[in-house]
């Protein structure tokens, strides 16, 4: 029987298998036929600790019985209160920047960055109502970006065939040169000279772009592009819908430029990647220029779920999971235990550009047809699920990032099939 299910980033012509997963637990999936994967991409990048993790379940369990949904317009509720103070408390801090101090819920990374989008238009659009300030529209952005699938979002992000069909609904940006290797001063130096023209805000993935190849650029190059928006009073967007909750080596990228953001974007890991929730975090100034006896002056964004109370209560529990137990240990662990096998594998000659931030790891196999749409991906895939492997190429460039609860013997298959997949590909 053929399935009513459109899949997302799936191109039904091409009847690629579609495995069933009947059941998950720690890094591996089990599938209907028997079969299991090792999940090396932590299913799209939000399962932090594991699958099913049983402080997290229970932490669901037991809010789906006591209080499962309610409108967060004008009423809150505990797990949402608890949230918001410890999220408030974890975020980077530093003496020269005020302090993110308002938490905004959502339900995914996209909806969190349009909110961060709307926040910073409307504080300038707020303060020239009161004369305190032109208004500003314009957004910069970084080359080679990736921030959701939303108008917004894909806005701010890189251009290409991913999202020419709506290219008529996407407003223009102002784009800075990616700083690679050798180019970082052009860089910023760019940067500098677009914030000339007072935009209203410059959003960025900290240290590494995701979807656009897992491209990394070091901290100093953040904490440099942070003090340019502040010092022309250009509001510093965040993105770390996928960077957070570990995955670069630190609970966020940013604490390793040491940069406070005006406006940071959280979600995947924040339930630990049980169950959907987002916020966007702001400072009070920008939270201040849109408190008002004018109700017409008040934030419109919403959707139905926001702060939902069985998504805030395993974001509660994630949370306790970060303060309670060695969850840095974990990932100073595997870190090491993937740099390691790295090394060897970037001696393979089928591979180049090897690169890792924490327990992120990317590698390119070399091919002439690089890039996005490369016809290996599809390939690479099939190869990786026969492996018992879930893996999912950008083009060319294979990817790790597996829960923090991986094992010695699950990562050594991960590079074993990876060192199969150089032999194959390179014959």
């Amino acid at each position: 029987m053929t399935s009513p299910v459109w899949h997302p980033f799936t191109q039904h012509g091409l009847n690629e298998p579609i495995p069933h997963v009947v059941r998950a637990e720690g890094a591996l999936l089990h599938l209907a036929d028997g079969s299991s994967l090792i999940d090396a991409i932590s299913s799209w990048w939000v399962t932090t600790h594991g699958h099913c993790h049983p402080r997290i379940a229970a932490a669901i369990a037991q809010q789906a019985g006591q209080l499962d949904q309610l409108i967060f317009a004008g009423y809150t509720h505990e797990p949402a209160e608890t949230v918001a103070r410890e999220l408030i408390e974890i975020t980077p801090r530093s003496p020269d920047s005020d302090p993110l101090a308002y938490v905004f819920f959502s339900d995914s990374g996209s909806t969190a960055v349009e909110v961060a989008l709307k926040m910073a238009l409307g504080y300038w659009h707020n303060l020239a109502l009161d004369g305190q300030a032109e208004a500003r529209s314009r957004i910069l952005v970084l080359e080679h970006g990736y921030h959701g699938d939303t108008i917004g979002t894909m806005s701010v992000g890189e251009r290409g065939v991913y999202n020419a069909a709506w290219t008529p609904l996407l407003f223009d940006v102002g784009t800075i040169p990616f700083p690679a290797p050798g180019k970082e001063q052009a860089s910023l130096d760019a940067l500098e000279a677009a914030c000339r023209d007072k935009p209203a805000a410059f959003i960025v993935e900290p240290l590494i772009l995701g979807a656009g190849g897992m491209l990394l650029y070091p901290p100093h190059v953040l904490r440099d592009m942070a003090a340019i928006c502040r010092r022309h009073d250009v509001l510093f967007i965040a993105d770390e819908v996928m960077t957070g909750w570990g995955r670069t080596g630190t609970l966020f990228a940013c604490e390793q430029a040491g940069v406070v953001p005006d406006i940071m974007a959280v979600a995947k890991g924040i339930t630990g990647g049980a169950i959907p929730l987002a916020a966007t975090l702001a400072t009070a100034r920008i939270f201040e220029a849109h408190r008002s006896t004018d109700r017409a002056r008040l934030f419109y964004h919403s959707s139905s779920y926001t702060a939902n109370a069985i998504a805030c209560a395993a974001a509660v529990a994630n949370l306790a999971i970060w303060r309670e137990e060695d969850v840095r240990g974990r990932l100073a662990a595997l870190a090491d235990g993937i740099t390691t096998r790295l090394a060897s594998l970037a001696q393979h000659p089928a591979f180049a550009n090897p690169r890792q931030l924490g327990t992120i790891a990317a590698i390119d196999i070399v091919t002439p047809d690089a890039g996005y749409l490369s016809d290996l991906a599809p390939r690479l895939r099939a190869f990786f699920l026969q492996h018992g492997l879930l893996l999912r190429p950008l083009g060319n460039t294979i990817y790790l990032m597996p829960p923090y609860c991986v094992d010695e013997q699950q990562l050594d298959r991960i590079f074993a099939a990876l060192v199969a997949a150089g032999d194959h590909f390179s014959a």
